[in-house]
């Protein structure tokens, strides 16, 4: 068996996931917590990267891994210029705009800059991401909206999404590039993306609140009451762009990150947890509907539903029963960002993937 340990990092709001894979079999996982007053001095996610970095060494070093047998660290890929789908090294240019929040400010930017920082304190290292969240195969009619000056970005759970639905195709004996699929990632953020033969023809813009509100997103608001409490002077421009995406959704109402503290509440009889869960419920369907017409008649060969919600059934089945109609509906619950990490991490090593360059 290769000694040679691929290092995955999944960097999330108030933890960090880490696991070391040999091949395909788990060494270590672990999930960091990281108290709101270790993180509440810094400016920006990026400048996080050098404490989260040493926490995960020391993490690493106390459970005794080889680290000279840590030959690939790879990452979620975070706001970056469009990019195709693949892997790509991490490079100067990357953690230059990943660290100057060039595309925006998110935790996904500290993927890269943790891998690139973890990989330099290691010897034989190197340093990458897989499926960005700005991986962008949109349709050009996807890209037009009402106003010329705004373009339809392509911001969405591409890692989950990708692998989500090869996992599916694999299950029916199919390539995912012959298959026409809904997904819907149910996270801290909710994407909703059009799966035709391989690409993500068009998505929710997910990162920007767009589409159903989520745990943290606002979703899709009446913009022109959006647009008077701009000039309200009530807010700052941070103070707006935190409450669509960071406070918004369930947080807003609850304020709680955790979906599974709200349907914790439902479960035990809260009325308006029920209330506000089954909207977020018929948003997710609304908008799992307003995919089926991207694929031009075509038929729909399936609807995945996965991330973290798809784990509650009262959730789930609410959604189900409204999409049904439109094709077999596959429930994939939790994000498998790690486990789909070290599958890249395998390719890489077995020289089976094209590395790319930012």
């Amino acid at each position: 068996m290769s000694r040679e340990l691929i290092l995955a990092l999944n960097p999330r709001m108030q933890f960090t996931r880490i696991a070391v894979y040999r091949m395909n079999t788990t060494v270590f996982l672990k999930k960091i917590n990281h108290k709101p007053e270790e993180l509440e001095g810094f400016k920006s996610f990026a400048d996080q990267a050098p404490m989260r970095a040493k926490i995960i060494l020391d993490e690493l070093k106390s459970n005794d891994i080889q680290m000279d047998d840590i030959t690939v660290v790879i990452g979620r890929g975070g706001l970056l210029k469009p990019v195709r789908s693949g892997v790509y090294k991490v490079n100067e240019q990357m953690c230059e705009h990943l660290s100057g929040n060039e595309y925006g400010d998110d935790v996904v930017n500290l993927g890269g800059l943790l891998s690139q920082t973890l990989a330099s304190e290691l010897s034989n290292a190197q340093a990458y991401i897989a499926d960005p969240v700005v991986v962008d195969e949109l349709d050009d009619i996807a890209r037009i909206t009402g106003r010329p000056e705004y373009k339809k970005k392509s911001i969405f759970h591409a890692l989950d999404h990708k692998t989500s639905a090869r996992k599916f195709a694999q299950s029916i004996y199919k390539k995912y590039e012959d298959l026409n699929l809904i997904v819907a990632h149910l996270g801290g953020g909710i994407s909703i993306g059009a799966h035709k033969k391989g690409k993500v023809i068009d998505s929710n813009q997910a990162y920007d609140g767009d589409g159903p509100f989520s745990p943290i997103r606002s979703g899709s608001l009446p913009i022109g009451d959006v647009i008077r409490e701009c000039y309200s002077g009530k807010y700052t421009q941070d103070e707006m762009l935190s409450k669509q995406t960071g406070k918004g959704g369930l947080f807003a109402h609850f304020n709680t990150y955790s979906g599974y503290d709200v349907c914790k509440m439902r479960d035990a009889g809260d009325q308006k947890a029920a209330e506000v869960l089954s909207a977020m419920a018929y948003q997710v369907a609304k908008s799992i509907g307003a995919m089926y017409p991207v694929f031009g008649g075509e038929d729909v060969d399936g609807i995945i539903i996965t991330g973290g919600m798809a784990k509650d059934e009262h959730f789930v089945r609410e959604i189900k029963e409204r999409v049904e109609k439109i094709a077999p509906v596959s429930i994939q619950p939790g994000a498998e960002v790690l486990g789909a990490l070290s599958d890249y991490g395998n390719m890489i090593l077995r020289k089976e993937t094209e590395i790319l360059e930012y």
